[in-house]
């Protein structure tokens, strides 16, 4: 029955028009807070007020609004997903909560619609996995990098039985020669300080 969860738990959400709420829980499910560190991967971050980060793949925006709080009022944050259900949710937490510092973009899969030259960071969580073609993909990103720009990967490693059996992982070694292909250097690698994921910080080689 676990094996199956994900693949009901969506399907349940398209019969019963509910997609973003079952979504949310399918994804996230209980107690993410314990295993996965927000706050202090927010701090190895190393986000300062006044920041831009674009969230690749926000999801329902778990880091979303933790990063909007780092970069204050004077930073904006960039919700990017290719899921009509999420985007939906986002754009509606946004106006329920107020926060003028979070921008919804609804990506398409080969691009994620940053505006060009701008972006301090690029976050994505448990994102990477998903993306086809990735070395194109992060090339082509480098031109919404602003000056001294960097790329945060966090994803999953395969600890945990969902994530080898649906493949929802990407090996580190791969993660940094990808990334290198396109154009990156390993800068920062927190690996090891969350159990089940990858943690990778990237510059720009040049």
């Amino acid at each position: 029955m676990r094996i199956r969860a994900l693949p009901l738990l969506l399907g349940l959400a398209a019969a019963l028009g509910c997609g973003g709420t079952l979504k949310r829980f399918a994804y996230e499910g209980f107690g993410r807070d314990g295993w996965q560190r927000p706050d202090e991967v927010i701090a190895r971050l190393g986000v300062h007020a006044g920041d831009r980060v674009a969230d690749l793949g926000a999801g329902g925006g778990y880091f979303t609004f933790r990063l909007a709080d780092a970069v204050g009022p004077s930073g904006r944050v960039f919700a990017v997903d290719v899921d009509d259900d999420m985007i939906e949710y986002l754009r509606g937490r946004v106006a329920a909560e107020q926060r003028p510092n979070v921008e919804v973009i609804r990506a398409e899969p080969e691009d994620p619609r940053l505006p060009d030259g701008q972006i301090d960071l690029v976050f994505t969580c448990d994102t990477y996995h998903h993306l086809q073609r990735r070395t194109e993909y992060f090339a082509r990103l480098r031109t919404d990098l602003a000056p001294g720009g960097r790329v945060a990967i966090l994803e999953l490693n395969g600890a945990t039985w969902f994530a080898r059996l649906f493949g929802h992982m990407t090996p580190r070694q791969t993660i940094v020669d990808e990334l290198s292909a396109a154009g990156y250097r390993l800068v920062v690698d927190y690996d090891g300080l969350i159990d089940r994921q990858h943690f990778l910080i990237f510059a720009l080689a040049s």
